[in-house]
């Protein structure tokens, strides 16, 4: 039986209890909390063995094999870290740390343990995003990706969590690098890291305050991004980050030289684009019926889904969460490679570096024929990671 500790008793446990409670073969033996209320109420409404306020006494008494993260990410290198050199695996909520640098070094310290860690990015297993990794793997694009573009919006005004970020300067979200971006962007960051070939790719980063936004006199928050991804002579794509354009996507589209494939989370469809045309006016009336049939098709998959009780709003994070217990007891490799966790946060960096240093200016730095300079990117990021490493103190 592998036994389960949660640290961090706030909404997003609460998934991950559930999710954890859906697994045979495992146990949640504790939740942790630094406030006692939160932590107990988990505790209660899980039917946890025990529940604590202290880290250390968590790890001590309730020794959990594995560990799931689901504090502020301010804390999510230190807690991983002490977890780790307890000798626990560990699985870190998005985003897996504020820096790269940091990513860097829990990976290197799970390894040199001979232990395992993952990142929360549950998105890239939904079932139908599932579909489309094997469709890639079996070459269905061709050689490979050729472009992608990624698509996370989000709807300030749907949630409890955006009011209290909105009205409360102090809130934990404000007191990140990256802000509101930062929670959240890293799903579709790593839809496109999965897919890269090289460690080191260019990025044109361009983001700015909504008019929305500044009338209600907010100034700090950046809640429109457009990203620019490119490896050398190989593959492109576009990263889009949206408070304001409707419909509110959660899409990825990848493009080979061969075909193409249409993922949209929200609707948990996967549809196949054929690369090549059909002749003369059978162009005008065949495709359309065959995007209706694959619409078809999805409505089915989804529904036999439901059915077999596998179709709910986290049924990615149980894949995900299954598939990394599965790598700590039979010894296989993670659902998630350590590379794509690094270029996720890499990539990342590369983008608050840029934004910070627009703000700094005042106005945007990298522009046509200035944004291809890498090394005026990494400069940029090295500045903000300097600045910004004198402010993180939890």
């Amino acid at each position: 039986m592998l036994k389960v500790g949660i640290v961090g008793c706030g909404k997003v446990a609460d998934e991950h209890a559930s999710q954890i409670q859906r697994i045979k073969g495992c146990e949640i033996v504790g939740v942790c909390d630094r406030e006692p209320l939160m932590a107990r109420q988990l505790y209660e409404r899980f039917a946890v063995k025990r529940y604590f306020s202290d880290l250390m006494e968590f790890l001590g008494q309730a020794k959990p094999d594995v560990v799931h993260i689901t504090t502020p990410p301010q804390s999510h290198f230190d807690i991983a870290k002490r977890c780790l050199e307890l000798g626990c695996h560990v699985y870190v909520e998005k985003p897996f740390t504020l820096y790269g640098e940091e990513a860097e070094r829990l990976i290197a310290l799970a390894n040199e343990r001979r232990l395992k860690i993952t990142a929360g990015h549950d998105d890239q297993f939904r079932p139908a995003a599932r579909r489309m990794r094997a469709l890639v793997e079996s070459g269905f694009l061709g050689t490979g990706p050729v472009h992608m573009d990624s698509y996370y919006c989000y709807e300030l005004g749907q949630s409890d969590y955006a009011g209290a970020l909105l009205g409360d300067k102090g809130h934990w979200v404000h007191r990140l690098p990256g802000k509101l971006l930062q929670n959240i962007i890293s799903h579709g960051i790593a839809r496109i890291a999965e897919f890269l070939v090289t460690d080191s790719p260019h990025i044109i980063a361009d983001g700015f305050t909504s008019p929305r936004l500044r009338d209600m006199g907010e100034t700090e928050i950046i809640d429109e991004l457009r990203v620019i991804i490119s490896e050398e002579e190989r593959t492109t794509a576009y990263f889009t980050f949206s408070t304001q354009m409707r419909p509110s996507l959660h899409e990825f589209r990848i493009y080979g030289a061969k075909n193409g494939l249409i993922l949209d989370q929200d609707q948990e469809t996967l549809i196949k684009l054929r690369g090549d045309r059909f002749k003369s006016y059978v162009e005008k009336f065949l495709p359309p019926a065959i995007l209706a049939a694959q619409y078809l098709g999805n409505l089915k998959t989804n529904m036999r889904n439901f059915i077999r009780s596998d179709f709910h709003m986290k049924a990615g994070m149980k894949y995900l969460v299954e598939s990394f217990y599965r790598s700590i007891v039979e010894n296989t490799s993670l659902p998630i490679p350590y590379r794509e966790i690094l270029l996720t946060a890499r990539i990342m960096d590369a983008i608050f570096g840029q934004l910070d240093a627009q703000r700094l200016a005042r106005r945007p730095i990298l522009r046509v024929g200035r944004a291809a300079n890498p090394v005026e990117a990494t400069s940029v990021a090295s500045r903000f990671r300097a600045s910004a490493s004198r402010s993180r103190a939890l």
